[in-house]
């Protein structure tokens, strides 16, 4: 996992089987932006969250494909916006590191901060508006 502020990470895709240890850690929600059937292999959105609520997590599908539209970075600052202890993901992390800057942006953060918190965990942002 890769922090982008300290109640907030990013990660490549997670398993179902990495929700317990995720909840052991003391995260308290999963955000999965990965929409169903991008790769083979993957698992099902209803597979996480079940292991996820199993593990006493909040999960939430926000599914992206390519840079986050409006009703999704909504929906991920919304998410976001009780501050609880909370990792993103996607196939690499990138569309949840933008979708996170995004909302952020929105809710009137400094641009140039977020792009720097995302260049500090491997995320370029610098074409993502906002």
């Amino acid at each position: 996992m890769r922090p982008l502020s300290p109640t907030v990470w990013t990660s490549p895709q997670l398993p179902p089987e990495a929700m317990e240890a995720l909840a052991q850690a003391g995260l308290k929600r999963v955000i999965n932006n990965r929409p169903d059937g991008e790769d083979p292999g993957q698992p099902a959105s209803v597979e996480v969250e079940a292991a996820a609520r199993a593990a006493g997590l909040d999960y939430v599908w926000i599914p992206i494909s390519g840079l986050p539209a409006p009703a999704q970075v909504d929906a991920v600052g919304a998410a976001l916006g009780d501050g609880e202890p909370t990792v993103l993901f996607c196939r690499s992390g990138m569309r949840s590191a933008a979708a996170w800057a995004m909302a952020r942006s929105a809710a009137g953060d400094d641009p140039e901060s977020l792009r720097s918190a995302a260049a500090e965990a491997g995320y370029d942002l610098g074409r993502v508006p906002l």
